[in-house]
Protein backbone atom coordinates (compact mmCIF):
# COMPACT_ATOMS: atom_id res chain seq x y z
CA UNK A 1 0.00 0.00 0.00
CA UNK A 2 1.19 3.48 -0.86
CA UNK A 3 3.62 5.48 1.27
CA UNK A 4 2.44 8.73 -0.30
CA UNK A 5 -0.84 10.62 0.01
CA UNK A 6 -2.97 9.20 -2.82
CA UNK A 7 -5.45 11.20 -4.85
CA UNK A 8 -8.26 9.09 -3.45
CA UNK A 9 -9.52 9.96 0.04
CA UNK A 10 -9.64 7.74 3.07
CA UNK A 11 -13.26 6.76 3.64
CA UNK A 12 -14.70 6.93 7.16
CA UNK A 13 -18.01 5.20 7.83
CA UNK A 14 -19.80 7.18 10.54
CA UNK A 15 -19.94 10.84 11.44
CA UNK A 16 -20.18 10.49 15.20
CA UNK A 17 -17.49 11.14 17.77
CA UNK A 18 -15.24 8.31 16.59
CA UNK A 19 -15.67 9.05 12.89
CA UNK A 20 -14.95 12.77 13.15
CA UNK A 21 -12.02 12.13 15.47
CA UNK A 22 -10.62 9.66 12.93
CA UNK A 23 -11.07 12.22 10.15
CA UNK A 24 -9.11 14.82 12.10
CA UNK A 25 -6.34 12.34 12.90
CA UNK A 26 -6.06 11.34 9.23
CA UNK A 27 -5.83 14.94 8.01
CA UNK A 28 -2.96 15.55 10.41
CA UNK A 29 -1.07 12.91 8.44
CA UNK A 30 -1.84 14.69 5.17
CA UNK A 31 -4.83 12.66 3.97
CA UNK A 32 -8.07 13.81 2.44
CA UNK A 33 -11.08 12.20 4.11
CA UNK A 34 -14.64 11.48 3.06
CA UNK A 35 -17.00 10.83 5.96
CA UNK A 36 -20.16 8.84 5.22
CA UNK A 37 -22.91 9.48 7.77
CA UNK A 38 -26.22 7.60 7.60
CA UNK A 39 -28.31 10.31 9.28
CA UNK A 40 -29.71 13.21 7.25
CA UNK A 41 -27.90 15.66 9.50
CA UNK A 42 -24.91 15.53 11.80
CA UNK A 43 -25.49 15.45 15.52
CA UNK A 44 -25.46 13.32 18.65
CA UNK A 45 -28.30 11.94 20.71
CA UNK A 46 -27.80 11.38 24.41
CA UNK A 47 -27.02 13.59 27.33
CA UNK A 48 -23.93 14.00 29.47
CA UNK A 49 -20.73 12.01 29.37
CA UNK A 50 -17.67 11.98 31.60
CA UNK A 51 -14.20 12.83 30.34
CA UNK A 52 -11.08 11.43 31.96
CA UNK A 53 -7.62 12.95 31.51
CA UNK A 54 -7.07 10.55 28.60
CA UNK A 55 -9.85 12.27 26.66
CA UNK A 56 -8.21 15.68 27.05
CA UNK A 57 -4.88 14.27 25.89
CA UNK A 58 -6.69 13.06 22.77
CA UNK A 59 -8.48 16.37 22.21
CA UNK A 60 -5.15 18.17 22.27
CA UNK A 61 -3.61 15.70 19.83
CA UNK A 62 -6.53 16.23 17.44
CA UNK A 63 -6.16 20.01 17.58
CA UNK A 64 -9.48 20.76 19.31
CA UNK A 65 -8.35 20.97 22.91
CA UNK A 66 -9.41 24.61 23.47
CA UNK A 67 -12.86 24.04 21.97
CA UNK A 68 -13.63 20.99 24.11
CA UNK A 69 -12.14 22.48 27.26
CA UNK A 70 -14.28 25.59 26.93
CA UNK A 71 -17.47 23.50 26.88
CA UNK A 72 -16.64 21.13 29.75
CA UNK A 73 -17.55 21.43 33.43
CA UNK A 74 -14.62 20.65 35.71
CA UNK A 75 -15.66 18.63 38.73
CA UNK A 76 -14.24 18.78 42.23
CA UNK A 77 -14.49 15.03 42.55
CA UNK A 78 -16.18 11.71 41.93
CA UNK A 79 -18.41 10.53 44.76
CA UNK A 80 -20.30 7.30 45.45
CA UNK A 81 -23.16 6.90 47.91
CA UNK A 82 -25.08 3.82 48.93
CA UNK A 83 -28.61 4.38 47.59
CA UNK A 84 -30.23 2.46 50.44
CA UNK A 85 -28.84 4.26 53.50
CA UNK A 86 -27.06 7.34 52.04
CA UNK A 87 -23.65 6.19 53.29
CA UNK A 88 -20.79 7.82 51.40
CA UNK A 89 -18.87 4.85 50.04
CA UNK A 90 -16.02 6.63 48.31
CA UNK A 91 -14.74 10.04 47.25
CA UNK A 92 -12.05 10.74 44.67
CA UNK A 93 -10.90 14.38 44.56
CA UNK A 94 -10.21 15.59 41.03
CA UNK A 95 -8.57 18.90 41.85
CA UNK A 96 -4.95 19.98 41.71
CA UNK A 97 -3.42 16.72 42.95
CA UNK A 98 -5.41 14.73 40.37
CA UNK A 99 -4.37 17.07 37.54
CA UNK A 100 -0.76 16.94 38.63
CA UNK A 101 -0.80 13.14 38.69
CA UNK A 102 -2.43 12.66 35.28
CA UNK A 103 -1.52 15.87 33.48
CA UNK A 104 -5.12 16.72 32.66
CA UNK A 105 -8.45 17.30 34.44
CA UNK A 106 -11.57 15.25 34.98
CA UNK A 107 -14.71 16.83 33.56
CA UNK A 108 -18.29 16.28 32.48
CA UNK A 109 -19.81 17.55 29.26
CA UNK A 110 -22.86 17.19 27.07
CA UNK A 111 -22.22 14.56 24.42
CA UNK A 112 -23.42 16.99 21.75
CA UNK A 113 -20.74 19.48 22.84
CA UNK A 114 -17.98 16.90 22.26
CA UNK A 115 -19.41 16.19 18.83
CA UNK A 116 -19.71 19.91 18.06
CA UNK A 117 -16.07 20.51 18.98
CA UNK A 118 -14.99 17.74 16.60
CA UNK A 119 -17.36 18.94 13.89
CA UNK A 120 -16.02 22.48 14.09
CA UNK A 121 -12.53 21.08 13.71
CA UNK A 122 -13.62 19.10 10.66
CA UNK A 123 -15.43 22.06 9.10
CA UNK A 124 -12.29 24.16 9.46
CA UNK A 125 -10.33 21.64 7.41
CA UNK A 126 -10.31 21.72 3.62
CA UNK A 127 -9.32 18.06 3.65
CA UNK A 128 -12.57 16.69 5.12
CA UNK A 129 -15.79 16.15 3.17
CA UNK A 130 -18.87 15.00 5.09
CA UNK A 131 -21.71 13.33 3.21
CA UNK A 132 -24.96 12.81 5.13
CA UNK A 133 -27.82 10.42 4.25
CA UNK A 134 -25.25 7.85 3.24
CA UNK A 135 -25.75 4.53 5.01
CA UNK A 136 -22.95 2.05 4.32
CA UNK A 137 -24.25 -1.30 3.10
CA UNK A 138 -21.38 -3.20 1.51
CA UNK A 139 -17.62 -2.95 1.04
CA UNK A 140 -15.50 -4.25 -1.82
CA UNK A 141 -11.71 -4.27 -1.92
CA UNK A 142 -9.03 -4.65 -4.56
CA UNK A 143 -5.29 -4.04 -4.79
CA UNK A 144 -5.72 -0.30 -5.22
CA UNK A 145 -8.41 0.60 -2.72
CA UNK A 146 -11.94 0.11 -1.40
CA UNK A 147 -15.37 0.73 -2.83
CA UNK A 148 -18.26 1.39 -0.47
CA UNK A 149 -21.84 0.93 -1.62
CA UNK A 150 -24.47 2.87 0.31
CA UNK A 151 -28.20 2.35 0.78
CA UNK A 152 -28.94 5.18 -1.63
CA UNK A 153 -27.33 3.28 -4.51
CA UNK A 154 -24.17 5.37 -4.64
CA UNK A 155 -20.59 4.13 -4.63
CA UNK A 156 -17.65 5.78 -2.89
CA UNK A 157 -14.04 5.06 -3.75
CA UNK A 158 -11.14 5.42 -1.35
CA UNK A 159 -7.67 4.19 -0.59
CA UNK A 160 -8.82 2.68 2.74
CA UNK A 161 -11.86 2.49 5.01
CA UNK A 162 -12.23 3.25 8.71
CA UNK A 163 -15.37 1.58 10.07
CA UNK A 164 -16.50 4.02 12.78
CA UNK A 165 -20.20 3.39 12.23
CA UNK A 166 -21.18 2.69 15.81
CA UNK A 167 -22.52 -0.13 17.91
CA UNK A 168 -24.48 -1.65 15.02
CA UNK A 169 -21.68 -1.23 12.51
CA UNK A 170 -22.33 -2.41 8.95
CA UNK A 171 -18.58 -2.71 8.42
CA UNK A 172 -18.22 -4.99 11.43
CA UNK A 173 -21.25 -7.00 10.33
CA UNK A 174 -19.61 -7.71 6.97
CA UNK A 175 -16.18 -8.65 8.28
CA UNK A 176 -16.90 -10.11 11.73
CA UNK A 177 -20.61 -10.95 11.83
CA UNK A 178 -20.76 -11.54 15.57
CA UNK A 179 -23.82 -11.18 17.76
CA UNK A 180 -24.36 -8.50 20.35
CA UNK A 181 -24.49 -9.45 24.01
CA UNK A 182 -27.66 -7.86 25.40
CA UNK A 183 -27.02 -7.04 29.05
CA UNK A 184 -30.59 -6.83 30.33
CA UNK A 185 -29.62 -3.50 31.89
CA UNK A 186 -31.77 -0.53 30.88
CA UNK A 187 -30.49 3.05 31.03
CA UNK A 188 -32.70 6.11 31.17
CA UNK A 189 -31.07 9.48 30.44
CA UNK A 190 -32.38 13.02 30.71
CA UNK A 191 -31.18 16.60 31.16
CA UNK A 192 -32.83 18.81 33.80
CA UNK A 193 -32.55 22.59 34.12
CA UNK A 194 -30.83 23.85 37.27
CA UNK A 195 -33.97 25.60 38.50
CA UNK A 196 -35.77 22.24 38.59
CA UNK A 197 -32.92 20.27 40.15
CA UNK A 198 -32.88 19.67 43.95
CA UNK A 199 -30.67 22.20 45.71
CA UNK A 200 -29.35 19.53 48.10
CA UNK A 201 -27.92 17.57 45.14
CA UNK A 202 -26.35 20.45 43.21
CA UNK A 203 -22.83 19.19 43.73
CA UNK A 204 -19.91 19.91 41.45
CA UNK A 205 -19.12 16.23 41.21
CA UNK A 206 -19.74 13.17 39.13
CA UNK A 207 -22.08 11.51 41.61
CA UNK A 208 -23.41 7.98 41.72
CA UNK A 209 -25.91 6.32 44.06
CA UNK A 210 -25.46 2.54 43.96
CA UNK A 211 -28.25 0.15 44.86
CA UNK A 212 -29.36 -3.46 44.41
CA UNK A 213 -29.67 -4.13 40.67
CA UNK A 214 -29.72 -0.39 40.00
CA UNK A 215 -27.91 2.93 40.28
CA UNK A 216 -28.49 6.64 39.72
CA UNK A 217 -26.04 9.27 38.42
CA UNK A 218 -26.10 13.06 38.35
CA UNK A 219 -23.66 15.85 37.52
CA UNK A 220 -23.71 19.43 36.18
CA UNK A 221 -23.57 20.38 32.51
CA UNK A 222 -23.11 23.59 30.51
CA UNK A 223 -21.70 25.77 33.21
CA UNK A 224 -23.99 24.30 35.85
CA UNK A 225 -27.14 25.56 34.12
CA UNK A 226 -28.31 21.99 33.56
CA UNK A 227 -27.88 18.63 35.28
CA UNK A 228 -27.46 15.24 33.69
CA UNK A 229 -29.60 12.51 35.22
CA UNK A 230 -29.04 8.82 34.46
CA UNK A 231 -30.76 5.86 36.06
CA UNK A 232 -29.98 2.23 35.36
CA UNK A 233 -31.83 -0.92 36.37
CA UNK A 234 -31.95 -4.62 35.61
CA UNK A 235 -35.03 -5.13 33.46
CA UNK A 236 -37.62 -7.67 34.48
CA UNK A 237 -38.40 -8.22 30.79
CA UNK A 238 -36.42 -9.76 27.94
CA UNK A 239 -34.70 -6.83 26.24
CA UNK A 240 -33.53 -6.17 22.72
CA UNK A 241 -30.75 -3.72 21.88
CA UNK A 242 -32.67 -0.51 21.24
CA UNK A 243 -33.17 3.20 21.90
CA UNK A 244 -36.63 4.68 22.28
CA UNK A 245 -38.70 7.10 24.30
CA UNK A 246 -39.00 6.12 27.92
CA UNK A 247 -41.85 5.83 30.40
CA UNK A 248 -41.79 7.70 33.69
CA UNK A 249 -43.97 4.98 35.20
CA UNK A 250 -41.48 2.27 34.24
CA UNK A 251 -38.57 4.09 35.87
CA UNK A 252 -40.47 4.67 39.08
CA UNK A 253 -41.46 1.00 39.30
CA UNK A 254 -37.82 -0.14 39.64
CA UNK A 255 -36.63 1.97 42.58
CA UNK A 256 -38.56 0.78 45.61
CA UNK A 257 -36.42 0.95 48.75
CA UNK A 258 -34.13 3.69 47.46
CA UNK A 259 -33.53 6.48 49.99
CA UNK A 260 -35.69 9.59 49.49
CA UNK A 261 -32.73 11.84 48.69
CA UNK A 262 -31.68 9.74 45.72
CA UNK A 263 -35.23 8.95 44.73
CA UNK A 264 -35.79 12.63 43.95
CA UNK A 265 -33.82 12.06 40.75
CA UNK A 266 -36.34 9.75 39.12
CA UNK A 267 -39.20 12.18 39.68
CA UNK A 268 -37.48 15.10 37.91
CA UNK A 269 -37.39 14.60 34.13
CA UNK A 270 -40.39 15.27 31.94
CA UNK A 271 -38.91 13.34 29.04
CA UNK A 272 -36.70 10.27 29.26
CA UNK A 273 -34.74 8.51 26.53
CA UNK A 274 -34.50 4.74 27.10
CA UNK A 275 -31.50 2.60 26.13
CA UNK A 276 -31.59 -1.19 26.38
CA UNK A 277 -27.84 -1.74 26.54
CA UNK A 278 -25.53 -4.29 24.99
CA UNK A 279 -21.87 -4.83 24.27
CA UNK A 280 -19.92 -7.39 22.25
CA UNK A 281 -17.25 -9.84 23.30
CA UNK A 282 -13.78 -8.51 22.51
CA UNK A 283 -12.27 -9.71 19.26
CA UNK A 284 -8.60 -10.25 18.40
CA UNK A 285 -8.74 -8.74 14.92
CA UNK A 286 -10.04 -5.38 13.72
CA UNK A 287 -8.27 -5.08 10.37
CA UNK A 288 -9.37 -6.75 7.14
CA UNK A 289 -7.17 -5.71 4.24
CA UNK A 290 -7.75 -2.03 3.63
CA UNK A 291 -10.53 -1.76 6.22
CA UNK A 292 -10.24 -1.42 9.97
CA UNK A 293 -12.64 -0.76 12.85
CA UNK A 294 -12.68 2.11 15.33
CA UNK A 295 -14.71 3.20 18.37
CA UNK A 296 -17.95 1.40 19.17
CA UNK A 297 -17.69 -0.54 15.92
CA UNK A 298 -14.53 -2.15 17.28
CA UNK A 299 -15.28 -2.44 21.01
CA UNK A 300 -18.83 -1.54 22.10
CA UNK A 301 -18.91 -1.42 25.87
CA UNK A 302 -21.33 -0.95 28.72
CA UNK A 303 -21.32 2.45 30.38
CA UNK A 304 -19.96 1.54 33.81
CA UNK A 305 -16.45 2.94 33.29
CA UNK A 306 -17.68 6.04 31.42
CA UNK A 307 -15.08 5.38 28.72
CA UNK A 308 -16.96 4.75 25.46
CA UNK A 309 -16.28 8.14 23.89
CA UNK A 310 -12.83 8.33 25.46
CA UNK A 311 -11.80 5.04 23.83
CA UNK A 312 -12.98 6.24 20.41
CA UNK A 313 -10.87 9.37 20.79
CA UNK A 314 -7.87 7.29 21.82
CA UNK A 315 -8.40 4.99 18.84
CA UNK A 316 -8.35 7.92 16.42
CA UNK A 317 -5.15 9.39 17.84
CA UNK A 318 -3.44 6.00 17.87
CA UNK A 319 -4.43 5.37 14.26
CA UNK A 320 -2.92 8.68 13.25
CA UNK A 321 0.28 7.94 15.14
CA UNK A 322 0.55 4.51 13.53
CA UNK A 323 0.27 6.11 10.09
CA UNK A 324 2.95 8.63 11.02
CA UNK A 325 5.36 5.97 12.25
CA UNK A 326 4.87 3.86 9.10
CA UNK A 327 5.01 6.69 6.58
CA UNK A 328 1.32 6.31 5.66
CA UNK A 329 1.64 2.68 4.64
CA UNK A 330 -1.84 1.55 5.57
CA UNK A 331 -1.07 -2.17 5.83
CA UNK A 332 1.68 -1.68 8.41
CA UNK A 333 -0.13 1.16 10.16
CA UNK A 334 -3.37 -0.80 10.53
CA UNK A 335 -1.45 -3.71 12.02
CA UNK A 336 0.31 -1.48 14.56
CA UNK A 337 -2.95 0.31 15.36
CA UNK A 338 -4.87 -2.86 16.20
CA UNK A 339 -1.87 -4.30 18.05
CA UNK A 340 -1.77 -1.17 20.22
CA UNK A 341 -5.49 -1.01 20.95
CA UNK A 342 -7.04 -4.47 21.20
CA UNK A 343 -5.87 -5.49 24.68
CA UNK A 344 -6.56 -2.06 26.19
CA UNK A 345 -10.08 -1.79 24.83
CA UNK A 346 -10.85 -5.41 25.73
CA UNK A 347 -9.85 -4.57 29.29
CA UNK A 348 -12.34 -1.71 29.20
CA UNK A 349 -15.15 -3.93 27.92
CA UNK A 350 -14.54 -6.66 30.50
CA UNK A 351 -13.88 -4.25 33.38
CA UNK A 352 -17.10 -2.36 32.60
CA UNK A 353 -19.07 -5.59 32.94
CA UNK A 354 -17.48 -6.27 36.31
CA UNK A 355 -17.97 -2.69 37.49
CA UNK A 356 -21.67 -3.00 36.70
CA UNK A 357 -21.84 -6.04 38.95
CA UNK A 358 -20.07 -4.17 41.75
CA UNK A 359 -22.30 -1.10 41.44
CA UNK A 360 -25.42 -3.27 41.62
CA UNK A 361 -24.28 -5.50 44.47
CA UNK A 362 -26.82 -6.63 47.07
CA UNK A 363 -26.77 -8.55 50.31
CA UNK A 364 -23.33 -9.32 51.70
CA UNK A 365 -21.67 -8.30 48.42
CA UNK A 366 -23.02 -4.79 48.97
CA UNK A 367 -21.34 -4.68 52.38
CA UNK A 368 -18.06 -5.91 50.93
CA UNK A 369 -18.20 -3.23 48.21
CA UNK A 370 -18.80 -0.49 50.74
CA UNK A 371 -15.95 -1.65 52.97
CA UNK A 372 -13.63 -1.92 49.98
CA UNK A 373 -13.65 1.80 49.16
CA UNK A 374 -14.69 3.51 52.38
CA UNK A 375 -11.89 5.69 53.75
CA UNK A 376 -9.47 4.94 50.91
CA UNK A 377 -6.88 7.69 50.43
CA UNK A 378 -6.98 9.61 47.12
CA UNK A 379 -3.50 8.40 46.20
CA UNK A 380 -4.68 4.79 46.34
CA UNK A 381 -7.51 5.59 43.96
CA UNK A 382 -5.07 7.38 41.66
CA UNK A 383 -2.76 4.36 41.65
CA UNK A 384 -5.66 2.12 40.66
CA UNK A 385 -6.58 4.50 37.83
CA UNK A 386 -3.08 4.86 36.39
CA UNK A 387 -3.64 2.23 33.69
CA UNK A 388 -6.70 4.10 32.47
CA UNK A 389 -5.98 7.80 32.89
CA UNK A 390 -2.24 7.59 32.23
CA UNK A 391 -2.78 7.22 28.47
CA UNK A 392 -0.99 9.85 26.38
CA UNK A 393 0.01 10.30 22.76
CA UNK A 394 3.60 9.55 23.76
CA UNK A 395 2.70 6.07 25.06
CA UNK A 396 -0.18 5.13 22.77
CA UNK A 397 1.78 2.80 20.48
CA UNK A 398 2.86 -0.62 21.68
CA UNK A 399 6.28 -1.96 20.80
Amino acid sequence: MSRTHPSQPVLVAGGGIGGLAAALALTRQGHHVKVLEQSPQLGEIGAGIQLGPNAFAAFDALGIGPKARARAVYTDGMVMHDALDETRVGHIPTGEAFRTRFGNPYAVIHRADVHLSLLEGAQASERIEVLTSSSVQRVEQDDEGVTVHDAQGRTHRGVALIGADGVKSAVRRQYVGDEARVSGHVVYRAVVDKKDFPADLQWNAASIWVGPDCHLVHYPLRGGEQYNVVVTFHSRDKEEWSVREGSREEVQSYFEGICPRARQLIDLPRDWKRWATADRDPISRWTYGRATLLGDAAHPTLQYLAQGACMALEDAVTLGEALRVHGNRFDQAFELYQHSRIARTARIVLSAREMGRIFHAKGVERLVRNDLWKGRAPERFYDAMEWLYGWKVENCLKD
